[in-house]
């Protein structure tokens, strides 16, 4: 029942002296890891949570929380209907989670067998831990709360304590719907975001969240939860002038134009060019690399490295095959794709876009097959334009 504690930073360039900065991850023995996997299986047979739940589920990824959230806001701007998205922080959230409560809702909440939660408390309650830093071991000690971050079954944990919340506020009937669908709530970890078309629905759900918290022993960051205004696509937009007064236990919540959620910006106009930027230099300054690193390389053998790095924006994606081939920067890029045997940068996305709306029509998730079924849906005028014969 021994754990190894490793801190890891969170922001590599932020203070190293400060303990907020740190995250601990969980380094258990062998015996454990085996031990967790057999658990977190059946967790996984027992446990059932809302489909609004999104991180460390088969089959979804921050992709598909991000493409909910863009899906219902175009959903309803499209409609001459303005969205309130409010991006709600948890403070150390898996550090919080109180072994009591988790151990009622397993019984209550969940139809594992007595014999597992029984064992799951076993194991929390003679669990030793030490931190390890600078190649030393810190005096041994034990857990109050908190789920072990880097467990296999941990996530799932955290996910069956956050899951009375997302059902109290998806049963509430207000906040944004999609063919009946309730899409009020989009959850990611312990990364939440509240959709709602009027501001007097996004405070009751910030009500329920703020009661939620005080009952489970959780924490939410004011200051680092913030909320964005989506004005309809109608001509007359400019009359949405006021933004609402939003509190989260009292403080005042910071509108804003722009949010980093789960890794994309999301911007009020739902504008790619930020990402689209990062991931332009992100893939320059790879392709230099490998250009260095395998120079000498066989042809054969940059190919295979190319085909494995390289699949997105069209400019940089033929200039990455140039620079990798040792190729003139202006030489043909059709001729060039079809010596390799490599696929153009329209087919891969063809390809990546058939793929992508196959899995969410053939998703257990009820929104994202909402949203995939529609035949008003982006994704499938996507489809449409990319796989036309012009």
């Amino acid at each position: 029942m021994r754990t190894i504690v490793i801190p890891i930073p969170k922001n590599r360039t932020g203070d190293s002296s400060d303990v907020s900065n740190y995250r601990p991850i969980s380094l258990a023995s062998v015996i454990a890891k085996v031990l967790d996997s057999l658990l977190n299986r059946c967790l996984d047979k027992h446990v059932s949570l809302n489909d609004a739940q999104f991180g460390f589920r088969p089959g979804l990824s921050t992709e598909s929380a991000i493409l909910c959230l863009k899906r219902t806001v175009q959903y309803y701007t499209a409609r001459k209907t303005p969205v309130f998205a409010c991006y709600l922080d948890l403070s150390k959230a898996f550090d919080l989670v109180a072994y009591h409560r988790l151990w009622d809702k397993m019984r209550s909440e969940t139809s594992l067998p007595e014999e597992v939660i029984l064992l799951f408390q076993h194991w929390y309650r003679n669990q030793k831990n030490n931190v390890r830093w600078a190649g030393s071991l810190s005096d041994e000690y034990s857990l109050t709360c908190g789920v072990r971050q880097g467990g296999l079954s941990s996530p799932t944990l955290f996910n069956l304590y956050m899951n009375r919340l997302i059902d109290e506020l998806s049963s509430t009937g207000i906040g944004c719907h999609i063919d009946g669908v309730c899409v009020n709530n989009i959850s990611y970890a312990d990364d939440m975001v509240l959709l709602s078309p009027s501001s007097a629905a996004l405070r009751k759900m910030l009500k329920i969240c703020e009661s939620y918290a005080v009952a489970q022993g959780l924490k939410y960051n004011a200051i680092k939860s913030e909320f964005m205004f989506f004005k309809p696509e109608s001509p007359h937009h400019k009359r949405y002038t006021n933004v609402p007064h939003l509190t989260l236990f009292g403080t005042p919540l910071k509108s804003v134009e722009t949010f980093k959620y789960l890794g994309h910006w999301v911007t009020e106009d739902l504008n790619d060019n930020q990402d689209i930027e990062r991931e332009r230099r992100s893939l320059a300054v790879r392709c230099n690399m490998l250009a260095r690193r395998f120079a000498k390389c066989t042809d054969e053998a940059k190919i295979t490295l190319f085909k494995a790095a390289y699949s997105d924006l069209r400019v940089q994606y033929n200039n990455a095959l140039r620079v990798l081939m040792g190729l003139p920067r202006f030489c043909s890029a059709s001729a060039m794709l079809a010596e390799a045997h490599v696929d153009g940068f329209a087919a891969i996305m063809r390809k990546r876009c058939a793929a992508h709306l196959r899995r969410m029509r053939d998703s257990p998730n009820s929104i994202l097959r909402a949203l995939a079924d529609r035949w008003d849906s982006p994704m499938l005028a996507r489809w449409i334009r990319l796989h036309a014969v012009r």
